[in-house]
């Protein structure tokens, strides 16, 4: 490892790094291993005994938990690296309940994030539950899972957000189900204006 990081020196020393005790995990989405995997899988066997499986029948979930080093190397990752990973495991997708949860529960929560982007001019926030399931079906739906929540909250909340500094009175912004779904506007709630003096 070079002490420095990166490619500007070349010619720098290294710096030898004992791995003994180093767990690595290597992750990401591997688009197209499904593919490699039902190629592998479903193979046609001959005769009475053979189950014949149409590719609809599985999902991408299904089709994961059967990943072998093989498939692998036919992906496209050099031998030399799948020898080195020992454990070959997968996760199954998100279902809408626990990206429901990942917008509500962790400490620095997204929906937490938001309310208090809006407290900062003086407005509470409600994403009432039927926006939260709204969002969760939006990910699924479009296969981007958890690191496509912001992006789905910020498209909804993005005209507020823009007009909040400037609009006078603005005590409270509710997004419901229809906000989500049907790209409609967020219901504002203003306060009244203080009365004059001496009216």
């Amino acid at each position: 490892v070079p002490p420095q990081g990166g490619r500007k020196h070349p010619n720098q020393d290294f710096i030898q790094v004992d791995t003994t005790n180093i767990l690595f995990i290597c992750g990401g989405a591997f688009a197209g291993l499904d593919k490699v995997i039902q190629d592998r899988t479903e193979k046609s066997g001959i005769g009475f005994g053979a189950s014949v499986k149409s590719k609809s029948e599985r999902n991408i979930t299904e089709l994961f938990r059967d990943v072998e080093p093989e498939d692998l190397i036919k992906f496209g990752l050099i031998p030399e690296l799948v020898g080195r990973l020992p454990v070959v495991a997968s996760l199954a997708e998100l279902s809408e309940e626990a990206l429901v949860e990942i917008l509500v529960q962790p400490k620095n929560a997204l929906v937490k994030q938001y309310q208090r982007l809006f407290d900062m001019d003086g407005v509470e926030l409600e994403l009432r539950p039927g926006a939260l399931r709204a969002i969760a079906r939006k990910a699924l739906e479009r296969k981007t899972g958890a690191r496509g929540l912001r992006s789905i909250i910020e498209q909804s909340l993005l005209n507020v957000m823009f007009e909040l500094p400037t609009t006078p009175n603005l005590e409270k912004v509710v997004v419901d189900e229809n906000v989500i779904a049907d790209g409609a506007e967020p219901l504002m709630m203003y306060a009244e204006p203080a009365k004059a003096a001496g009216a």
